[in-house]
């Protein structure tokens, strides 16, 4: 059912707005860990400025309401875990 008023149209517009750069965002957030991941299977030196870098995206994400801030502390500590088993086993 479609809004008939004209504001309620205007919240549709930027809900719908909102929802595809949210995604957009979630979706860059994702394909960073991931390749943070990626990159400490085979170069950990690249992959400990991926991670700061994937930390500051985390903790913006976080701030923005993007991602819930333990879900966000999660993951980085899960990225810190495996790269420091990583850099004590080499």
């Amino acid at each position: 059912m479609l809004p008939n008023i004209k504001s309620a149209k205007k919240r549709v517009a930027l809900a719908q707005a909102r929802r595809l750069k949210n995604r957009s965002q979630r979706s860059e957030l994702r394909t960073l860990v991931k390749k943070t991941q990626a990159t400490m299977e085979t170069d950990p030196e690249q992959a400990k400025s991926l991670l700061t870098l994937a930390i500051k995206k985390l903790d913006q994400a976080a701030s923005k309401g993007l991602i819930h801030k333990n879900a966000a502390a999660r993951k980085k500590s899960r990225l810190m875990q495996r790269l420091n088993r990583l850099t004590i086993n080499a």
